[in-house]
């Protein structure tokens, strides 16, 4: 027999931000604890509104599934004595098992004869079992801030007011610190405040709806989206859709109800990420833009209630969009009316990091490193990259990006623009910050490219410096961020320079800042950049094991690294590729550890198939270098693939390891040469044949 289990906590509002992780492990919890303790259930449903945690799981077993058990015991030769009678050994493995000598048995296995037991559990009550499972989820929910409330002791993100437990139609006594369960939840707020009884946990949330509450916040956020289209549609407009935007007012509404307000058009003067971060960031409100993509002077707000005048509700959001309007623009023309440079040098007084200086000291080091970059890889760019990285930073001292943070490099982009800067300038101070997030767009300036290059190595080494390694869940300065952000950067502009040297840079640049030996901290940065590389290389569904041989070979320049990498998974998808392969790791294998290797002495070799091998190796290497030094790896793969026959051969007619010295070292050193011609492509020794 099975029954609907409905579990829901009842809470005052909780953070938007809070929902999604805290219902996910619900859902987790569950799984595995009903597996750890043999209850079988059907599908699991997790909802969730600003109110309520709930979890509802179908087809629960109503007992546990009986467990069977054998234990193995002693081998039967130290069971059994040479009369055959047990032992003190077998006699200590009854009582250690509670079982008596008699139920005892013997078992004949690979490893020879054991004693053994059988030990057969039956399955207890689900419904006995229940009150303290849902008590550890209660107490287990991670948040990322939690509190203590009254005279309790238990931990959560906001009060606990309620818990309604079912387990089909019977509640579940359950109690924590004081609150008791029962069948009973509330409705919204304000719309349907009152108790309701909910019998049947099947009808969970059609009930739900009679209090005015749409449990279910996937179908939540598909009301608001159609809502919020309608809205924006009735002016003439479309709303663009935001995911983080959608998801966190999904959670700040029980019953939604979207309507559509206006401001003053002459706000459109103002920059449009002003206005749109303003609306989303700061009122949550959706921005409604033209056909074109142009931002209209509407947006649309979405209500936690249904109002007998939504009117009223609708002019007091647009009363308070003007407030935080008229601030901005304020806050705009004021910093007009300052010049990027004196903004640059008010960062003289704004720490950046305790140990790693101020902000303008910052910039100082990055302006350095960036034109670096731009000697190898742009010098017509030199002065452009310059005057960017010099007034990257500036906008941290507006008014605006002090009052919406948001904004940073927007507003630098901005004023750059009014001063007169270069385009290029104005639109790299805004770019050097791409990407911000995952999947977020890439710069499209030399200029931003090469001075968000910069910024970012120079916060990397910066923090491995002094210690601030990123480690688990910890990333306080979004190191790892960084760090796939630069590699995002050169990767797609194509840049060809050494991190090691960028990275040797950084380290004389922070000379008189860091705690650590320069030596590690550059081996622990290119480290942390390795691990990066392949963990990105891998989600992009490169081989595990062609990605470790290509980074094994080096990756001091990214765009070859990459490009050896896409040879070799393009070279992998022949058919003869583990053939190749196994041929090739014999070569790598066999060569002992830190081997030197010396010249080949054609006079020292006695055999065919050496001398056959030798003779290829001559002719192909030169072809081999020139492939690698055009890049053309994917082709040097292929030409070194064609000594395969000629190596096999070697190894079927050829002694490697002769009693003779000289001619032992001589054929080590023939393969030496040949495991050379992979050097610069991938370390063999890395690739997995029988894949």
């Amino acid at each position: 027999m099975t029954k609907t289990l409905l579990f829901e906590i009842g809470t005052e509002e909780i953070p938007a931000g809070f929902m999604i992780p805290a219902l996910s492990f619900m859902e987790g919890f569950i799984k595995k604890t009903f597996a750890e303790n043999r209850i079988e259930h059907g599908k699991i449903y997790t909802y969730g509104t600003p109110r309520r945690f709930t979890i509802l799981v179908e087809n629960v077993s109503e007992t546990q599934r009986d467990k069977v058990e054998e234990i193995m015991g002693p081998p039967a030769s130290v069971a059994f004595d040479q009369d055959g009678n047990l032992t003190k050994a077998a006699s200590g493995f009854a009582k250690g098992q509670g079982v008596s000598v008699e139920a005892l048995k013997v078992k004949e296995t690979p490893k020879g004869s054991y004693i053994y037991v059988v030990k057969e559990e039956r399955g207890g009550k689900t419904a006995d079992l229940l009150p303290n499972t849902l008590e550890k989820l209660v107490r287990s929910i991670p948040f990322r801030k939690s509190m203590r409330w009254g005279n309790r002791d238990i931990r959560f993100a906001r009060p606990i007011h309620w818990f309604m437990v079912l387990f089909g139609g019977e509640v579940i006594d359950l109690e924590i610190e004081g609150i008791k369960s029962s069948s009973i939840t509330y409705g919204h707020r304000f719309m349907a405040p009152h108790p309701i009884e909910v019998k049947n946990p099947k009808n969970y949330l059609n009930t739900m709806k009679e209090g005015q509450v749409i449990a279910d916040h996937r179908a939540r956020k598909n009301i608001i989206w159609d809502q919020v289209q309608k809205e924006a549609s009735s002016v003439g407009g479309l709303p663009q859709r935001d995911e983080d935007l959608l998801d966190e007012v999904n959670f700040l509404v029980e019953y939604p109800v979207a309507t559509c307000g206006s401001f003053d058009p002459e706000f459109l003067e103002l920059p449009s990420e002003v206005l749109t971060t303003t609306m989303k960031e700061h009122q949550k409100y959706f921005p409604v833009f033209d056909k074109g993509g142009k931002l209209m002077h509407h947006f649309v707000v979405v209500n936690n209630m249904l109002s007998p005048d939504m009117e009223v509700i609708t002019q007091g959001n647009e009363r308070v969009l003007r407030a935080r309007l008229a601030d901005a623009r304020f806050f705009f023309q004021e910093d007009r009316k300052v010049p990027l440079i004196e903004m640059f040098e008010k960062l003289r007084d704004v720490v950046f990091q305790e140990k790693l200086g101020t902000s303008y000291e910052k910039v100082m080091r990055f302006r350095e490193l960036a034109g670096l970059c731009a000697d190898q890889v742009a010098p017509d760019k030199k002065e452009l990259v310059d005057r960017t990285a010099l007034l990257a930073k500036a906008d941290l001292e507006s008014q605006m990006v002090y009052e919406f943070p948001e904004l940073q490099g927007i507003m630098g982009r901005e004023y750059a623009r009014i001063q007169g800067e270069p385009e290029e300038v104005s639109l790299g101070i805004y770019e050097h910050y791409l990407p911000r997030f995952a999947g977020d767009k890439l710069p499209s300036t030399v200029t931003g490219a090469l001075v968000g290059i910069a910024d970012r190595i120079d916060s990397i080494v910066g923090c491995f410096g002094i210690g601030l390694i990123p480690t688990g869940s910890e990333d306080p300065y979004g190191i790892r961020r960084d760090t796939l952000g630069m590699i995002h950067v050169i990767l797609h502009k194509g840049f060809r320079f050494s991190l090691g040297e960028l990275i040797d840079k950084s380290l004389e640049l922070l000379t008189d800042k860091l705690e650590r030996e320069p030596e590690q901290v550059k081996a622990d940065v290119l480290n942390f950049l390795r691990q990066r590389l392949y963990h990105l290389w891998v989600s992009e569904e490169f081989r595990q094991d062609l990605a470790e041989a290509a980074l094994s070979a080096g990756f001091d320049d990214l765009v070859a690294a990459k490009k050896r990498l896409e040879a070799l998974q393009e070279f992998s998808q022949d058919p003869p590729f583990e053939a190749l392969m196994t041929t090739f790791k014999r070569v790598v294998n066999i060569l002992p550890k830190g081997f030197t290797q010396k010249k080949v002495d054609p006079d020292l070799m006695k055999q065919k198939e050496e001398k056959d091998l030798y003779e290829a190796l001559i002719q192909l290497e030169g072809k081999v270098k020139d492939l690698v030094h055009h890049e053309n790896y994917l082709e040097a793969l292929k030409t070194i693939a064609t000594l395969k026959e000629r190596v096999d051969a070697f190894f079927d007619g050829v002694l490697v390891m002769a009693q003779e010295e000289k001619v032992k070292n001589n054929r080590l050193s023939l393969l030496k040469r040949i495991s050379n011609l992979f050097m610069d492509l991938a370390d063999l020794s890395k690739v997995v044949v029988g894949k």
